[in-house]
């Protein structure tokens, strides 16, 4: 550019007027006849570039850039323009001053990247970030006579990856909150890492300020009088945005069951950063926080409608399990106690029955069974077995093997899609050489062998070999077992949560159970059975059902 050319500053664009604006003659630089060819060259190199440049020239570093430039400073153009660094960027001064002496004085050039350099540019000091280099511009006798400055904004690239950096912490502490208090308290916590961005955020779960984030002052829930928008409302005063954002389920989220309550309503209320614009990223930002945190308040409805219904439905298999779990018949020689427990309150129930009665012929018939599965499928198909089985055991007048291939085929033909494991027996009272003797018959259709301690205290499995499930073969083949049962001797059957762990084998709890029959074979058939659940292995995640009978 030559001095006539830099006169009329034909390459400045949309700057021509600006820069034919500014009285040269009355800065350091002197009229543009007289600039030196240094600066000539640079200024030249500098308007025809659509790269953000500017010189900061002379010992007063006087500013003249290019349009590009101008986005940068914002309002601090046309003024800027042949105005002095100190008089221009005033706020930036303790970051930028030493780096441009440092450059006049001839020890090198700076770079920066993503540098935090605050800036008055659109009526506020404003949170800004660049990329930036200043270099040395050099006289024809080596000596620098200014600064070249190349920059590019990463304003909203910085502000962007931080933000998306608290999304992410706060989902990662949202996961696992269990009630609306930790889910408060998480927020918070998460929230206060970014206090750029949300200098103060009020929680409100249930109309109640739960938690605050950066001041002890309350913010209204309540938006003012006339405020409206969608999904958020927002509101500025004296420079500062407040916006209020409802804690809402939203339209893509799953509907809860009619009869479980609704997920709390709540509100975020949030005090925006008076350094940043309230641009559409901010509100995209504030709406991204505000639904995880409606997210998180919806999985916790869902999660405790979840944990009611299977108490409902607890409760429910419990209850006709109760129902249909009689009190046996007592009589002078033989005498039954029987147990039923629930599997705990936060694992669902199964198909477990125990059944004692007398059958027409004066015997007495015990059954024991656990239909496979755990719901209230499961329950209804035990009333099913159970009530069947008792039906043909009392029809029939059939050893136990009769009645079990009778009650296969009835399920077989009835279509019960039903598997279950069961023992069936009778105890009939026979008399040999005048001498009365108690007889138990049983079959055992894949059912935990029945326990038989003597009058003597020893202990002894019932194994034999167990038939095939009910309602597996119809046509299967069932086996009677025989054993006469002396005075003072006790038989105990059970289902298979009694001795079945998850993390050991079924051994296990059978030397568990004999070992415990072993060291309790004194007590009576009421204290065996107490002791049996008092003392049962831990960890148990099914029903467990027990009859115990004792031959006096």
């Amino acid at each position: 550019m030559t001095a006539s050319g830099a006169a009329s500053f034909e390459a400045a664009g949309p700057l021509q007027s600006h820069y034919k604006a500014v009285d040269w003659q009355a800065t350091s630089l002197g009229p543009v006849e007289e600039w030196t060819p240094a600066l000539l060259a640079t200024v030249d190199l500098m308007l025809n570039t659509n790269f953000p440049m500017a010189v900061l020239w002379g010992p007063d570093f006087v500013v003249l850039y290019n349009q590009g430039y101008t986005d940068l400073i914002g309002d601090k153009h046309p003024s800027a323009l042949g105005s002095t660094a100190a008089q221009v960027f005033p706020e930036a001064m303790d970051f930028i001053g030493p780096m441009m002496e440092g450059v006049l004085a001839g020890r090198g050039n700076h770079w920066y990247e993503d540098a935090a350099v605050p800036l008055h540019r659109r009526g506020y000091l404003e949170e800004c970030y660049f990329t930036f280099s200043y270099s040395p511009v050099s006289g024809g006798g080596g000596e620098v006579e200014g600064v070249l400055i190349v920059a590019t904004e990463t304003s909203v690239r910085v502000v962007t990856s931080r933000r998306q950096t608290l999304l992410a912490h706060l989902l990662e502490r949202l996961v696992g909150v269990r009630d609306l208090d930790e889910l408060a308290e998480q927020t918070c916590a998460a929230l206060r890492t970014d206090a750029a961005d949300l200098p103060v955020v009020d929680l409100y779960l249930d109309g109640v300020r739960a938690r605050s984030t950066g001041s002890d002052l309350s913010l209204d829930p309540v938006p003012p009088a006339g405020a409206s928008g969608e999904r958020l409302v927002a509101d500025t005063h004296d420079g500062t945005t407040t916006v209020w954002l409802p804690l809402e389920r939203r339209e893509d989220e799953p509907s809860l069951p009619s009869d479980i309550e609704s997920p709390p309503s709540g509100m975020m209320v949030a005090r925006c950063s008076d350094q940043l614009p309230f641009t559409p990223g901010y509100e995209l930002f504030l709406r991204l926080v505000a639904d995880a945190v409606a997210h998180s308040m919806s999985r916790l409805a869902a999660r405790a409608a979840e944990v009611a219904l299977h108490e409902q439905e607890h409760d429910f298999s419990t209850a006709l399990q109760r129902s249909l779990l009689s009190a046996p018949p007592q009589s002078d020689d033989i005498r039954v106690a029987v147990r039923y427990e629930p599997a705990t309150a936060a694992a669902q129930v199964g198909g477990d029955w125990h059944d004692c009665f007398v059958l027409q012929d004066g015997a007495l018939a015990v059954t024991i069974g656990d239909v496979a599965g755990h719901d209230r499928d499961a329950a209804a198909g035990m009333a099913q077995v159970r009530n069947m089985l008792r039906g043909i055991a009392y029809t029939l007048e059939e050893p136990p093997a009769a009645m079990m291939r009778a009650l296969d085929k009835a399920m077989d033909g009835l279509g019960m899609n039903t598997i279950a494991t069961a023992i069936m027996g009778r105890i009939d009272r026979e008399s040999t050489d005048g001498r009365q003797r108690l007889v138990l018959r049983w079959t055992n259709a894949g059912h935990p062998p029945p326990v038989l301690i003597s009058p003597e205290g020893e202990v002894e499995l019932l194994t034999g070999t167990p038939d095939v499930l009910l309602g597996v073969l119809p046509e299967g083949d069932r086996v009677d077992h025989a054993r006469t049962l002396e005075p003072g001797s006790s038989v105990v059957f059970y289902t298979d949560g009694l001795v079945d762990r998850r993390s050991q084998d079924l051994d296990h709890g059978f030397d568990w159970l004999t070992r415990t029959l072993s060291h309790h074979a004194g007590q009576d058939h009421e204290q065996l059975a107490d002791t049996l659940l008092a003392e049962q292995m831990p960890d148990s995640d099914d029903d467990v059902a027990i009859l115990v009978l004792h031959v006096s």
